[in-house]
């Protein structure tokens, strides 16, 4: 409801108002005209044009406007039949997704404790249920609650809510509007939050980046600084991704609409969308992360699902999307080829194409190590990881791996790994060494010989015998226990037999 006074006309505070509307994403209005007995009807109808013309180039563009006065009483009853009527057509918000309030008061109230009160911004509420409050995560109970100043035992997205909430040592101190009030899978305090910015048309100078500002987001100020994603400013009316610094944690979801003032908050400078509450602080401006904030503009999840898909190297957190998008996954409808990962850091999701890439990398690699080193059976799993994927998180690698041994695609011989059909053989000069040296270690026993009394007693350059002894190793006849000391495996399982 856009109001405006007869004899005052519009005002510069109007202009801001409207311009914060439309920032905030609302595309339906009416305009209550007040005040009409103080003024002459010619002067009615000056003011009236001028808010047309004001409304004309925006999405509030030939919102009715009601001429009214509140001492007469002329013209309340139709904007009251109107409000009516636009109410009814107001479609109820969606229910689903996890339960977070935008705490604007605080209070005590004898007899029943702490109560706080907000808007709903998503998901639902009962009685019972635990909550977390604020940046520190505070874990509270919810003890009652009024939902549109009414007792109930449930409230939900889109209404006024007044929660009586306790905790354990919990002060009214440590409340501050700006807090959310949320269920555990929401809350992820940041000081980074990657959006979709619009600078306003009658900004009189272009916006330079790393700006200070001051961010309204739900009922938190905090203040910060803007980077430019896409160069060094930005022309007034013009939109383009942005990154937010901020001086202070806050919580911010996708779609979240916010509004941009200057440092001083006596004048707002434009605002938008948030596109991703945990932005990185590397390769901000990177082609491929504008690409993801570019699939980040669409509404959905699942609009925007095949470019992070593609985009993610180690593959997509679903928890993180979970906690982004505000989407628990029993809800997501994920493309047929999507594969999921159990890894030890939890679920990853990757594109089929991708996966399957990631395996052929794998066996290549492993491939290209059996050609430059043919005398070795295979390497270790992190000599692998470095050799064949680096580029890819530990946990990840595992699972790839596991994956492949799974399908028989590799194989394994105590930690060395190896594509099938490839091992180790001796030459027939190896052989004859091997001969002679193996009933020495035998005889030695639990103190085998060291690879110089083996040279010197074989005549043999201590070099060679001791690559011997590492193939021997690698083949499993023998266990390396230091750098020049070997033991026959037969040897070392008596050992633990009389160890046990």
């Amino acid at each position: 409801l856009l109001v405006v006074a007869a004899d005052d006309g519009l005002m510069p505070q109007t202009r801001e108002h409207l311009a914060i509307v439309e920032l905030l994403g609302i595309r339906r209005a009416l305009v209550a005209l007040t005040k009409i007995d103080r003024v002459e009807p010619q002067r009615v109808q000056q003011v009236r044009t001028q808010v047309e013309h004001l409304l004309a180039s925006g999405p509030l563009a030939r919102s009715p406007i009601f001429p009214l006065s509140s001492s007469t009483g002329e013209g309340v009853e139709a904007l009251r039949e109107a409000l009516g009527g636009l109410a009814g057509e107001v479609r109820e918000r969606s229910r689903e997704g996890y339960f977070r309030l935008a705490v604007d008061r605080a209070f005590s109230v004898a007899g029943s404790g702490i109560v706080v009160t907000g808007t709903a911004f998503s998901g639902q509420v009962a009685v019972g249920d635990e909550l977390l409050l604020g940046n520190a995560g505070r874990p509270v109970r919810v003890r009652g609650l009024h939902a549109q100043n009414r007792p109930a035992q449930q409230a939900w997205a889109g209404q006024r809510v007044a929660l009586n909430i306790a905790g354990e040592r919990l002060a009214l101190e440590q409340i501050q509007r700006g807090d959310w009030l949320l269920q555990a899978a929401l809350h992820a305090p940041t000081t980074r939050v990657d959006i979709d910015f619009r600078l306003l048309p009658d900004e009189l100078r272009d916006f330079t980046h790393w700006t200070p500002v001051h961010l309204h987001l739900g009922t938190q100020d905090v203040t910060g600084r803007l980077a430019l994603l896409e160069g060094e400013q930005l022309e007034p009316g013009h939109r383009a991704f942005a990154q937010l610094v901020l001086n202070a944690p806050i919580q911010a979801l996708h779609g979240d609409r916010l509004v941009l003032r200057d440092q001083s908050a006596q004048r707002t400078l434009g605002g938008g969308r948030v596109l991703d509450g945990a932005a990185p602080a590397r390769n901000r401006r990177t082609p491929a992360r504008l690409a993801q904030l570019q699939a980040l503009r669409q509404e959905s999840l699942e609009e925007a699902l095949p470019t992070l898909l593609g985009a993610a190297e180690n593959g997509l957190d679903p928890q993180r999307r979970v906690q982004s998008f505000n989407r628990p996954r029993e809800h997501w409808r994920l493309p047929e080829e999507v594969v999921e990962v159990q890894t030890r850091l939890g679920p990853r999701l990757f594109a089929g194409e991708r996966w399957f890439a990631l395996v052929e990398q794998l066996l290549a690699g492993l491939r290209r190590f059996h050609e430059e080193l043919p005398d070795e059976l295979g390497p270790d799993r992190d000599r692998l990881r470095r050799y064949a994927l680096p580029q890819l998180e530990r946990p990840v690698f595992i699972a790839l791996l596991d994956a492949a041994l799974a399908g028989g695609d590799v194989h394994s011989s105590g930690p060395w790994l190896h594509l099938p059909g490839h091992e180790v053989r001796l030459s027939d000069s190896e052989e004859q060494l091997r001969a002679r040296l193996w009933p020495l270690l035998e005889a030695g026993r639990y103190d085998p010989p060291w690879v110089r009394d083996l040279a010197r007693e074989l005549r043999q350059d201590e070099a060679v015998m001791r690559n011997l002894l590492r193939k021997l190793a690698r083949l499993g006849q023998l266990q390396q226990v230091v750098r020049d000391l070997f033991y026959p495996e037969a040897t070392l399982r008596q050992l633990a037999e009389i160890a046990v």
